[in-house]
């Protein structure tokens, strides 16, 4: 089996159209195994009882961002290592900063495409999709 058909990957985003799109990447990609989650909470609760191998999130979400979200998942045991890109319209110095300090796997500054988001899994996961 390949990479695209055995990475397990949960995308996180409270807005619909973005979720969307980046379902849409993943479909374009070959990758079969995703789920998306619009509440970082509820998707912080579903990756402690099941682990995926990358979560792309966005940054920007009420209640908890992308970061805060990294942080809690890098905490325990189970998801510490899990594979983690944000994807922000606004990628700040002081994210990538703090993203940095939290083992931050990579980032994708919005608006991205099909190719910029396959190369930053790509870079993370170290093989070809």
């Amino acid at each position: 089996m390949s990479v695209r058909e055995n990475i397990r990957v949960m995308v996180v985003d409270d807005m619909g159209v973005s979720r969307a799109l980046v379902v849409n990447a993943l479909d374009e990609m070959g990758v079969i195994h995703y789920s998306a989650e619009a509440d970082p909470k509820v998707a912080l609760a579903k990756l402690s009882a099941n682990p995926v191998h990358l979560v792309l999130c966005d940054m920007n979400m009420p209640g908890m961002n992308g970061l805060q979200l990294l942080e809690a998942l890098r905490r325990q045991p189970a998801t510490a290592n899990i594979g983690f890109i944000v994807i922000t319209g606004t990628p700040s110095p002081d994210i990538i900063q703090k993203g940095q300090a939290l083992r931050l796997n990579n980032l994708v500054a919005k608006p991205f495409d099909t190719p910029k988001l396959r190369s930053a899994i790509e870079q993370v996961i170290g093989k070809r999709l």
